[in-house]
């Protein structure tokens, strides 16, 4: 719906400058959120978006009682300036009393008008956060965690459901406490920066014009600066020819012919690759809100045939993610969200191997896409797991915006600083002291780089990271492990990942797994055979775009530990069906847990039982549906029932096949 305050002279992307904007103009203040992130009995972190600088008041109530009735002060909440009419709000509140445990809390966020001093509350401003028949968002804080819904993979053009629908559904229904759900856990790609729709990108020209949203010189491109991606002959579908390119001579074949010209983002869907700050910034509230789409008007920006034909058909896709989208982001205001990135949240061949990573970094254009791309990951989805280790990139961040707000676009000196120190930055994993401990992993900035086979794949996590996730773990009962890739995967595609690899070609199947890297597999394998390694180990993946569950055990050691593996992908995105099947099929022929084939892998130590999904047939082992997943731990962190929740309704449950001890 046309929001009735745009400018009726809009008809393309880049056609309004930022001096023919009106900040009264706004329907509303807030572009998105609040989303509730990190919670605990001493502190509550919510992130939200508005359209101008606000001042807040927060409430938080137990049934009848008020726990918390105040204004925000300036020590809980940081404000950034990322547009002339856009700023991210990161509010931290320390309640005088610790906040009780297994209760439904309700909150509330006042914005305070200062012709009057009066608050206007969530519900006059984002109802559809709201339950059903409440006034004001909630959550619980759990003893334990018992109950966890996670998932990865949220593709907004993808014809399948929004998983995040399901997951609210799942909150409406819980009435009983042992159903209230502790956490959602989005276990990476929660926006696909590399894989956007012709109708999305549309969206984000128009929000970006409308909230004027910072643009930025850009460096070693043929365009001198963003504004440009906007005018640009062929502004959709083409941006491929944009991207940057570098010589390979790694082989003796290329160093002979002289080297080979090849582009540094090898993914087949770069034709619309997000390139700017003020592009990563306009998905995420894209993705997060309904309220920016209302900044966007309908148009058809292409006139190829084949595009437009296209174009329409994503047009469908993406219309009904947005139709779904109040209830998604009210999932996101009811229940603690905690997130890590994966590959699409920056690139798809983000860190893939040492080649790759010195090819993208020494050139300027790449290195600022992936800066940018980081950088938007930050502001949006670290931050807010622990924000106490962020202060100090946060000042740096503040510093930029503060001196950009001056002239309207980026400092790119000061820019280039900030990229410069996010590629240093080495905390983004990050551990929850939850009962059982929630431990989650970065397998993206701390790889085993390969220095002598520099074009093959990385390992997950280098010896240094993986020693200090040993530690961490070490002495626990039972924990709980976010890996963004599966750490046991379907075997017969890692066997297909290692053949392209062999013939230098792991890019075309984004061959990256935990198995893919001798040092990096040995040491994890040896964690799991340590005699101080938790009895009850479950690992949560998502990244493959289909659903399993393993169990696993440590062959020939009796009291080794129990492992689950549990894969949920995707959100809002699915495997070729038909393809899928064929692999599950073959994989079940030549990888079942007694085949001999299994003494050739790396994991033959150990022995990996697959649970059978109810609802399929005989002995098929995979989903491919999109949705959530639901995953219910009892007293002593071990797994009671595992399920994949249906984007659309229904799902299965994976029941396993061989008893527990």
């Amino acid at each position: 719906m046309r929001a009735p305050w745009l400018k009726s002279t809009i008809a393309q992307p880049g056609s309004l400058r930022r001096t023919d904007l009106e900040p009264t103009g706004f329907t509303g203040p807030a572009l998105a959120g609040p989303v509730l992130r990190h919670c605990a009995p001493d502190l509550l972190v919510l992130w939200l978006a508005t359209s101008r600088s606000e001042t807040f008041h927060i409430r938080i109530i137990d049934g009848k009682d008020c726990l918390v009735d105040r204004p925000v002060s300036d020590h809980e909440l940081v404000r950034l300036r990322i547009g002339a009419h856009a700023w991210l709000n990161l509010l931290t509140i320390s309640p005088d009393s610790p906040l009780p445990r297994n209760t439904r809390l309700e909150y509330d966020l006042g914005l305070t008008r200062a012709s009057d001093h009066e608050h206007t509350w969530i519900q006059d401003w984002a109802p559809h956060l709201c339950p059903d028949d409440r006034e004001r968002p909630g959550f619980t804080l759990k003893a334990k965690l018992d109950r966890i819904l996670h998932g990865s993979c949220r593709r907004p053009h993808h014809p399948a459901a929004d998983g995040l629908v399901r997951a609210d559904e799942e909150l409406h229904k819980a009435e009983q406490l042992e159903d209230v759900p502790s956490l959602l856990l989005m276990t990476g790609d929660q926006i696909y920066a590399d894989d956007v729709a012709g109708p999305m990108l549309h969206a984000i020209h128009c929000v970006i014009n409308q909230l004027g949203l910072y643009h930025e010189p850009l460096e070693g491109a043929s365009l001198s600066h963003s504004r440009e991606l906007t005018s640009m002959p062929k502004a959709y579908y083409h941006r491929d020819a944009l991207l940057p390119e570098s010589e390979f001579n790694e082989d003796l074949t290329e160093r002979f012919f002289g080297g080979v010209r090849k582009p540094v983002f090898t993914t087949a869907s770069a034709g619309n690759h997000l390139i700017s700050f003020a592009e990563i910034m306009a998905m995420y509230l894209l993705v997060w809100s309904p309220e920016p789409w209302a900044l966007v008007i309908a148009a058809e920006p292409v006139k190829d045939p084949k595009e437009l034909a296209r174009y329409r058909r994503e047009q469908a896709a993406v219309d009904d993610f947005r139709r779904s989208l109040p209830r998604a982001t009210r999932a996101m205001a009811n229940v603690p969200v905690y997130m890590i990135f994966d590959d699409h949240d920056v690139t798809d061949d983000w860190n893939l191997s040492a080649l790759w990573e010195t090819t993208a970094y020494q050139h300027p254009f790449s290195r600022r896409i992936i800066g940018n791309a980081l950088l938007g990951y930050l502001l949006c989805q670290g931050w807010g797991n622990q924000p106490q280790y962020f202060r100090d990139i946060i000042d740096h961040c503040q510093q930029l915006f503060e001196t950009s707000s001056e002239q309207h676009e980026l400092d790119k000196t000061l820019q280039d600083e900030l990229i410069d120190q996010l590629f240093q930055f080495d905390h983004w994993h990050y551990t929850l002291p939850t009962s059982p401990r929630l431990v989650v992993l970065d397998t993206r900035t701390h790889r085993w780089r390969s220095e002598i086979r520099r074009r093959h794949p990385s390992g997950l996590m280098d010896w240094e990271s993986l020693t200090d996730f040993q530690h961490e773990i070490m002495g626990e009962q039972a924990v709980v492990v976010v890996s963004a890739a599966p750490m046991f995967g379907v075997k017969l595609i890692e066997i297909i990942q290692q053949m392209f690899t062999f013939f230098r070609k792991p890019l075309l199947v984004d061959a990256e797994n935990w198995m893919a890297h001798r040092g990096a597999a040995s040491v994890l394998l040896n964690i799991f055979g340590h005699s101080r390694t938790p009895r009850h180990f479950v690992i949560l993946s998502g990244d493959v775009h289909y659903s399993f569950a393993y169990d696993v055990r440590l062959r020939h050691k009796q009291n080794g530990p129990r492992i689950w593996q549990i894969t949920s992908s995707g959100i809002k995105n699915e495997f070729p069906n038909g393809l899928l099947e064929w692999l599950d099929r073959l994989n079940r022929w030549l990888f079942a847990p007694w085949s001999p084939l299994n003494w050739f892998t790396k994991r033959r130590r150990m022995w990996i039982s697959p649970r059978l999904p109810e609802g399929r047939e005989a002995g098929e082992r995979l989903w491919n549906c999109s949705g959530i997943g639901d995953v219910r731990l009892d007293d002593e962190g071990a797994p009671t029932a595992i399920r994949q929740l249906d984007a659309g309704g229904g799902g299965t449950i994976f029941q396993p096949r061989i008893k527990d001890d």
